[in-house]
């Protein structure tokens, strides 16, 4: 029925499809893989719909009246007096509409402040800020609120583990204030506590930030105190990670010790993206709560005080006890599992929910290290979901050599020790898989890794079955590729041939090079046998290829449907560049990024397809200069004459140059000496590389065909 208003009625699948599928395809990965990222966790739908709710409509600038600070939840939860309060005296904030807001606010904070009570410093005592935005936006109220800018900070180095916020130099923090960062030891990487203090004597930091994001150890906060004591500082205590142990008793508190507490809500917790900030200090708590508003934010997010208080309704639950508490074991069985499989953990292990890994401890044949970047790139592709970081030793974020694991999230999936060792024996193979290889770049060297087809896709499948076993709170949508989140192999398949479409616009240079065919020549829209062949020159399949009619940059195979889902597999690995399908060239790759479909059933009834039936087959031969299977060691060259012996004769002259030499110089080109002449040697990707030194060979300054001598 029509109304008479301008509301958007409707569910988000009908008013915007678009959103929905995003919404849908991204709810499949987190169910299909296993995420590792520590500071990343699933938030309970009871979370989620409150973040959803109505408070998201209105604006609430300001705070709750002071005395609401010391109500208990039952005093809230009072309606009928705070409405009859409010409607006859306001509140401070400066809009009306305002009074359920007040409420949910209150809610948060006190929720928040008996979760970490203590026997000595009971919630009353406790001041909560929840309107920062993010971890960092709290970070920067307590400088605001503490600081000048020239002040001198001391926090942990980035590359040791500490935070952008803690004094990085690309960071407000590093550009507002005096830095002097503190490390761990180089031999047993922990924090050595007498070089912080020193560093703090020497220096007189104004304020001390402890607390981490990749150091895996306990931080002493009696050390810490002494220290800030010693030399007069504030002590911020920055438990973002680590914030849903401490409630739980799983990790030490730092009440009681620091002046300031920040953290997340959204790692350990479990709750929405944001923030707390806590002092026992009611000026310091006037000054944080000034900084954040109206110092650094405007209007706080309403509906993150709802989905906050939930959120710590729940961790004060035996479930949520148990939860951290096992977070910490899984990340103990995943070190020492790690560790006797052969690889190096930094830190000598851990004591809260992540580990770090180094790469470092696999080598490829010429020496050159396996680095963050690859690692986890490969490990994301066979469905565990890391993140890359430094470790102690590392320079710089650029060349992070380890990577960082967290078990808040298979944790809550109900995964425990047993599954550890699994998850640890499955990361091992796949680092030791790896072939490392590193080239020049524009800016510095590129370090890059390969592995093998059928490694890669039989440690996809381990983990496809791993993550089948977790549980998940919410439906996961069967979408299957476009993400690898569903093995092939799981699939079953209809029909006797299977129809599959690559597209992109480097569609017609990536097929020319996985068959022996000349497929820049095929007649467009007629069907063409071809052979697919494994890295070693078998054949993987015998296919049926066309280009159609339609769309230039689309090419359509035809395979046998048992075949399928190897062919997919292979086809979509060979676009992500990390499977190895050269033995003799492992800088190798493929002209990409193309889109591999499997578009089901293939239904049309053509002679073609009867060929493909047949039992016996022999690959075509092929005059192409280069595709896959070309340097196995069982291919064979097609016949015919071979091209006469080049023999080389050295002449003893001085190297030539062309008339745009000196205009290739001034403009930055590379000069190589190339038959006899300096000329300028440039291409412009990997990829052109490859394509011209497999298929043809020039000179690229043209005003050499005016001047060469005759051959």
């Amino acid at each position: 029925m029509d109304r008479d208003d301008f509301l958007f009625r409707g569910t988000l699948a009908e008013l915007d499809p678009a959103v929905y599928q995003l919404i849908e395809l991204e709810q499949e990965r987190q169910a299909r893989k296993l995420i590792m990222i520590p500071s990343e966790s699933s938030s309970p739908l009871a979370v989620r719909e409150a973040l959803a709710s109505a408070f998201m409509n209105i604006y609430a600038e300001g705070y709750p009246n002071p005395e609401t600070h010391w109500l208990t939840e039952e005093e809230i939860l009072d309606y009928e007096h705070h409405l009859a309060h409010y409607r006859r005296y306001g509140d401070r904030r400066y809009y009306r509409g305002v009074e359920y807001a007040d409420m949910i606010e209150v809610l948060a904070r006190r929720r928040c402040a008996e979760a970490f009570a203590t026997a000595t410093i009971p919630a009353d005592h406790i001041y909560v800020n929840v309107q920062p935005l993010s971890g960092a936006a709290a970070n920067v109220a307590v400088q605001q609120a503490l600081l000048e800018p020239g002040d001198t900070i001391m926090g942990m180095a980035l590359a040791h583990g500490g935070h952008l916020t803690h004094g990085s130099p690309v960071n407000l923090s590093g550009r507002l204030y005096n830095v002097v960062s503190y490390h761990v030891n180089e031999k047993t990487e922990l924090l050595d506590y007498d070089e912080i203090e020193t560093l703090a004597l020497k220096h007189r930091p104004r304020l001390i930030i402890a607390g981490y994001t990749s150091y895996p150890r306990l931080p002493d906060w009696a050390r810490f105190r002494q220290i800030a004591d010693r030399v007069g500082a504030y002590l911020l205590a920055d438990i973002a990670h680590v914030a849903g142990m401490v409630v739980a008793g799983a990790f030490p508190s730092p009440l009681g010790f620091a002046d300031v507490i920040t953290f997340t809500t959204h790692k350990t917790l479990c709750g929405p993206r944001g923030a707390c900030i806590l002092t026992t200090d009611p000026l310091l708590a006037r000054r944080i709560d000034q900084a954040v508003f109206p110092g650094l934010q405007g209007g706080p997010h309403v509906n993150k005080f709802a989905a906050i208080a939930v959120a710590f309704r729940l961790a004060r639950t035996e479930r949520f006890r148990l939860l951290q508490h096992q977070i910490v074991k899984n990340a103990a069985a995943l070190a020492n599992a790690l560790s006797a499989r052969g690889l190096r953990i930094p830190c000598g292990g851990t004591d809260t929910h992540l580990v770090l890994l180094d790469c470092k401890t696999v080598r490829g044949r010429d020496g050159t290290p396996l680095m963050g970047e690859v690692t986890a790139a490969i490990l994301d592709l066979i469905g565990i979901v890391v993140n890359k970081n430094t470790i102690p030793g590392d320079r710089s974020a650029a060349y992070a050599s380890g990577i960082r694991l967290g078990t808040p999230w298979v944790t809550q999936r109900g995964l425990r020790e047993p599954e550890m060792e699994r998850l640890a024996d499955i990361i091992a193979r796949t680092l030791h898989a790896i072939e490392p290889f590193v080239y020049e770049g524009v800016s510095g060297p590129v370090y890059r890794g390969k592995i093998a087809f059928d490694v890669l896709e039989e440690l996809r499948l381990e983990v496809a079955q791993l993550a089948a076993q977790a549980g998940i709170d919410f439906e996961v949508p069967c979408t299957g590729y476009p993400h690898h989140c569903l093995v092939p192999e799981l699939r079953p398949r209809e029909g006797a041939y299977t129809l599959i479409e690559v597209e992109g616009t480097l569609a017609a240079a990536f097929v020319d090079q996985i068959t022996p065919t000349n497929v820049a020549y095929l007649q467009q829209g007629r069907w063409h046998t071809i052979a697919l062949l494994e890295p070693d020159g078998r054949v993987m399949t015998r296919a049926l290829v066309r280009r159609p009619n339609f769309g230039h940059y689309r090419y359509h195979f035809v395979v046998p449907s048992e075949r399928a889902p190897r062919v997919l597999a292979w086809l979509r690995d060979l676009s992500d560049g990390y499977v190895r399908f050269d033995e003799s060239d492992l800088w190798a790759k493929l002209p990409g990024t193309v889109v591999v479909r499997d578009l089901g059933a293939f239904q049309e009834h053509i002679p073609e397809v009867e060929e493909l039936g047949r039992n016996e087959f022999t690959p075509p031969l092929s005059y192409k200069p280069y595709f896959i299977g070309l340097n196995a060691p069982g291919y064979v060259d097609p016949p015919g004459e071979p091209l006469p012996r080049f023999e080389w004769q050295e002449v003893e002259r001085p190297p030539r140059r062309t008339p745009l030499f000196d205009w290739h110089v001034e403009r930055g080109a590379r000069i190589g000496l190339f038959a006899g002449w300096e000329m300028p040697v440039w291409y412009t990707s990997i990829s052109a590389e490859h394509c011209a030194v497999r298929n043809a060979a020039g000179l690229f300054d043209l005003s050499l065909i005016h001047i060469s001598e005759p051959t």
